[in-house]
């Protein structure tokens, strides 16, 4: 496919697609699960088209910054946000460069997004920065399979999904990332998406911390 074609099938057909697929129950079930727990001040990074803005207790959150690069994902978010009785500000920026001041937020938000940010440790590098030492991250993921079979398969499929799929890399381990940017994992669990979506690998999804110093 001809870069035009790429580009244009990047801003145009890619996003509906991805908030189409993310939409599904696969991936609600978590967010009903994880979501509540942000509280304070919430930075959302992946903000995507807003599938997580139904899940969030306004009771516990003072308010909301949701980041994106793409700016229609973040228009397919737009009429969430007016139905919502909570303060949310979305600005248009990339995980490796939130222009958010240091110990901005009691809580980051990150959800099925670590697989298409280009850089996703400096996106977490970005995080620890901007969170409070007694902040919280919320993360929910898909990855790397378990056994060697299924991620065989992963790798061949890797290079046309991202294609497809707005850059999503089917193969990253997001435990292995967020540990190794110097996380603490306070919570971690690990299961399997239903046979339709079997080539997203493993279903992950916890809460961690980052260490004082």
């Amino acid at each position: 496919m001809c870069q035009s074609c790429l580009s244009w099938y990047a801003r145009c057909i890619a996003p509906y697609l991805v908030h189409a697929g993310c939409s599904s129950s696969a991936f609600t079930h978590m967010r009903k699960r994880m979501i509540p727990r942000a509280e304070g001040v919430v930075v959302e990074v992946g903000f995507g088209s807003g599938l997580n803005l139904p899940y969030y207790d306004a009771a516990k959150v003072g308010r909301l910054v949701g980041v994106d690069p793409d700016g229609t994902m973040l228009g397919l978010a737009a009429p969430k946000i007016r139905a919502l009785a909570l303060d949310v500000e979305c600005l248009r920026a990339s995980g490796e460069s939130l222009p958010l001041a240091d110990n901005f937020a009691d809580t980051v938000v990150v959800t099925y997004a670590f697989c298409t940010i280009p850089d996703p440790e400096a996106a977490l590098a970005e995080i620890r920065r901007i969170l409070r030492p007694t902040g919280q991250l919320i993360f929910i993921e898909h990855g790397q399979a378990q056994g060697p079979r299924w991620r065989k398969w992963q790798e061949r499929l890797n290079r046309p999904w991202a294609r497809l799929a707005g850059g999503c890399q089917l193969n990253r381990d997001p435990l292995h990332l967020i540990s190794g940017a110097g996380f603490r994992l306070v919570q971690a669990e690990r299961g399997r998406f239903p046979l339709p979506f079997w080539q997203l690998g493993s279903h992950y999804a916890g809460v961690a911390v980052a260490p004082a110093g």
